[in-house]
């Protein structure tokens, strides 16, 4: 038997249908995204009720910053969830913020223009920046220009970050759009900074506070980074009646704030000590000899001085141990300029005076080795120390007046609640949970929410002042509500006048802005409308989800915890869905210094979106992904097959209904395609979107590999009509399926393709279930088709001959339930192997086998 010939013409397409002659992937974002936008494909439609709505958290970028590949990927991620509930009949709350406030904007702002924020410079409304801007030499504008020069910065760097993710395909709703500086972002800040004043959550207090000296602002705990910094061990000698007491720092500028030595309690070399007092070399102060547990009796010589402030157990100590406070050291980095007045000997501070910690450190050592309290020379070392994660210098810890929200770090019926809170969230991936327990339980002190920059939200707040123009901090005067937002610093408090400002008997306003995290802890708010739009509120609050990557458990994702809880009293969102980062080939985090850093749109420009998503869609939950720019080609070569696929289905015509699928081998792949349905469903459900798209993936290129190429004589008419519609109306009904189930992952093409045979975009299609495939076919079938087919292709293959060769003797022999099912489809088989001669089945053998003879004329 001799396979029949191919028509010279495949038949026409419908009337109506749009298939080009040759589909391209060039042009595509661009053509989409401006349909998408013209016919708001993705606005948000109110429904009557909240369980008809699936509600986003989104993360704002920080728009001062740049955008890499990481960002591409963790946001695809969201995306690819948002369409498949989209396809699932949600109405999709997906709004889009720009977190455009805070310090690292206005560092931005400052080495783009050349300028300098100076509050004691006069406001000029006709202020122009530097034409060549020197970040060396900044200029000092007032603040008013400076806060003006941040908002026009920040508006053209949100242009570009929405033109990439618009590039990208992320399916927002750009009409719910949120700054986290607008009026109404600071309304919400504002309002919800005002209740927890009034409960008491919120509360004003001079404590030891992390400070970066080169941002002169405090610093909070989830903004620390531990860095390992060069320093030096001094051993250096406190003196009693009986001798000295060697203690040894790397802080020796700190000696003139010393204010105890502590050992542990159970160290046997200075029990005899323990009551007692020592005094300090140089300046003679009287010092006690305490016992507290935290101190580490193999680190140095077991036991070290108390200095108010040189590291965190400084702190623990002072305050657990009610010892005195003696600051030496102030916000910009240098030591005070006055002698302290507890020093007994204060000649020696001259040579410390003003200077910055290293210079007095270097002072105040020849001080020591001349005085011969210094045992020795400096013994280098590196030890850890705390850094502002923006910052390049240690913190010190000065003692400041700050703002601070409780979170549990002081309150331990807070902090178990808490806890709980993150125990009743749903997590993805589920061990992410340990690490928010991590950071809750180590928690040593509440938030601390103030900074002390430029723009940001105000606190508002004034203080009234005394007779002699002090301000009264214990009484704060707070706004109305219904006056927000307000800026102290250019309005005056409620019932006064702007004249009285700064003056005795007057007011003035809360110098401080808060945090940039103290408004991102509200996104939810601010997008849901939160006594703002009762009705927004009502269908999306509490949250459907709140994707991020890891790294912000402890800061963003807690902190929104700690706002609802506090407001609400319950979660923001009932799952946190956890990226994991993109790293590069050498598993190293993408950082700007390191150089690693791939710029997303070079591989959009090479590779085009759909390959990009692709590829991000590979990263699973919480797992670091390496990055490999080769991946790239294949997402890009899956989009292409899907274009030229789906134009051969199509090339087919209008199918007849499902019942007209009767041949084995169309049955055998719908009931596969069943299969894959239900895993991908089943794998969106659990946000599992990398087993979804493998799922898919993996049947997509059998089908086109083996399926299709079984079919595609028949589906041209060679074994007559009957058989040509089974094939047309799998192929098509096989199409529509993959399509919808790519769509989350491949946009733009998938669209694409939908739009040349379907009304409506495939994004609000709903999506496959297997109740579309009315079929009941065998799918161990396609397993033996696709062996069947590597074996003709290993027989031409090996003899080195084209494969549309013919083979003139077949005889496939294999488990006799293979070669039963296979024999169902002779026919299909001879046509795709071009088997011209006999064909033989031979049950036998545990694995299927083709012994086969190639024309001689051919070979």
């Amino acid at each position: 038997m001799s396979s029949a010939p191919i028509p010279s013409a495949a038949p026409s397409e419908p009337s109506g249908w749009q298939v080009p002659d040759k589909p391209v992937l060039e042009g595509l974002e661009d053509a989409w995204a401006a349909r998408w936008e013209d016919r708001a494909t993705y606005a948000f439609v109110r429904p009557e009720t909240r369980e008809q709505v699936f509600s986003v958290d989104t993360p704002p970028p920080t728009v001062s910053g740049s955008l890499h590949v990481g960002h591409v990927f963790s946001y695809t991620h969201t995306d690819i969830v948002a369409r498949y509930q989209r396809m699932q009949g949600k109405h999709v709350f997906y709004p889009m913020g720009w977190d455009d406030n805070g310090l690292p904007t206005e560092r931005r702002v400052q080495n783009f223009y050349g300028v300098r924020c100076d509050p004691s410079v006069p406001y000029d409304p006709d202020f122009q920046p530097p034409a060549k801007p020197n970040p060396k030499r900044q200029v000092p504008i007032s603040r008013r220009n400076f806060v003006e020069l941040c908002h026009e910065l920040t508006e053209v760097d949100e242009k570009v970050f929405e033109s990439l993710w618009r590039r990208i395909g992320l399916s927002v709703d750009w009409k719910q759009l949120y700054t986290t500086i607008s009026p109404e972002s600071q309304t919400v800040a504002q309002r919800a900074f005002l209740h927890n004043f009034a409960r008491g959550e919120a509360y004003l207090s001079e404590a030891p506070t992390m400070w970066d000296v080169t941002f002169q602002t405090a610093v909070a705990q989830a903004e620390l980074e531990a860095r390992e910094y060069p320093g030096a061990y001094h051993r250096v000698a406190f003196h009693t009646a009986e001798g000295p007491v060697y203690i040894e720092t790397t802080r020796p500028e700190l000696i003139p704030s010393v204010c105890a030595l502590i050992a542990h309690p159970d160290d046997e070399r200075y029990q005899h000590l323990f009551g007692t007092t020592v005094t300090s070399p140089l300046f003679g102060v009287e010092v006690p000899v305490l016992a507290h547990p935290a101190a580490e009796m193999d680190k140095g010589a077991g036991i070290a001085m108390c200095c108010t402030f040189g590291d965190l157990t400084d702190v623990q100590w002072w305050r657990e141990l009610r010892l005195p406070t003696r600051v030496i050291l102030q916000r910009n980095g240098r030591l005070q300029a006055e002698a302290p007045d507890w020093l007994v000997d204060a000649a020696p501070y001259a040579e410390l005076a003003g200077r910055t910690t290293l210079q007095a450190r270097e002072a105040i050592v020849e001080l020591l080795r001349a005085s011969g309290d210094l045992d020795g020379e400096p013994r280098p070392t590196t030890r850890m120390a705390n850094f502002y994660e923006r910052g390049d210098k240690p913190l010190e810890i000065v003692s400041t007046r700050q703002w601070y929200i409780t979170n549990g770090g002081r309150d331990e019926k807070l902090r178990g609640e808490l806890l709980a809170r993150g125990d009743e969230l749903g997590w993805v991936p589920e061990h992410m949970r340990y690490r928010y327990a991590n950071w809750v339980n180590g928690l040593n002190g509440d938030w601390l929410i103030s900074r002390q920059r430029f723009f940001g939200v105000p606190f508002p707040i004034w203080y009234r002042l005394d007779a002699d123009g002090q301000p009264d901090h214990s009484d704060p005067i707070t706004a109305d509500e219904a006056s927000l937002p307000v800026d102290p610093a250019s309005q005056p408090a409620p019932g006064y006048t702007e004249d009285q400002r700064g003056k005795p008997g007057g007011f003035i306003g809360d110098p401080d802005v808060m945090d940039t995290w103290a408004t991102s802890s509200l996104t939810p708010q601010i997008a849901c409308g939160w006594e703002r739009d009762e009705q927004l509120w009502r269908l999306t609050y509490p949250m459907d989800v709140a994707p991020e990557a890891h790294d912000i458990i402890r800061t963003w994702l807690f902190s929104r915890i700690v706002r609802s809880h506090l407001e609400e009293h319950c979660l923001p969102w009932r799952l946190a869905t956890i990226s994991g980062f993109v790293v590069d080939p050498d598993r190293k985090k993408m950082s700007k210094s390191k150089g690693n850093v791939v710029v997303p749109t070079e591989i959009l420009d090479r590779f085009g979106a759909d390959a990009v998503r692709w590829r991000a869609a590979m990263a699973r939950p919480g797992m670091d992904s390496p990055f490999d720019e080769t991946q790239m080609k294949v997402g890009r070569r899956l989009a292409m097959k899907v274009l030229n696929a789906s134009k051969f289905v199509l090339a087919m015509g209008s199918p007849a209904g499902a019942e007209a699928i009767v041949e084995p081998d169309d049955l055998a792949m719908l009931e596969a395609l069943k299969n894959v349905v239900a895993r991908a469903t089943e794998a969106f459900e659990a946000y599992q979107y990398t087993d979804a798209l493998e799922a898919t993936e993996a049947f997509f290129w059998t089908f086109c590999d083996d399926y299709v190429e079984l079919v595609k004589e028949r589906a041209y008419g060679a074994r007559g009509q009957a058989a040509a519609a089974s094939a047309h109306a799998a192929l098509q009904l096989a199409l529509s399926i993959l399509l919808r189930l790519f769509a989350p992952f491949m946009p733009f093409v998938t669209e694409e393709v939908w739009s040349w045979w379907q009304e409506g975009s495939v994004h609000h299609a709903t999506w496959p279930t297997v109740e579309e495939i009315p079929t009941s076919g065998d799918v161990a079938l396609l397993d033996d088709i696709s062996a069947a087919l590597i074996e003709v292709r290993g027989v031409k293959s090996t003899a080195k001959v084209s494969m549309k060769t013919e083979i003139v003797r077949a005889s496939f022999n294999g488990p006799a339930e293979t070669i039963e099912r296979l024999k169902l489809v002779t026919d299909d088989l001879r046509a795709v192997g071009r088997i011209t001669g006999d064909l033989d089945w031979n049950a036998g053998g545990e694995r299927l086998s083709l012994d086969a003879e190639l024309a001689a004329s051919q070979r």
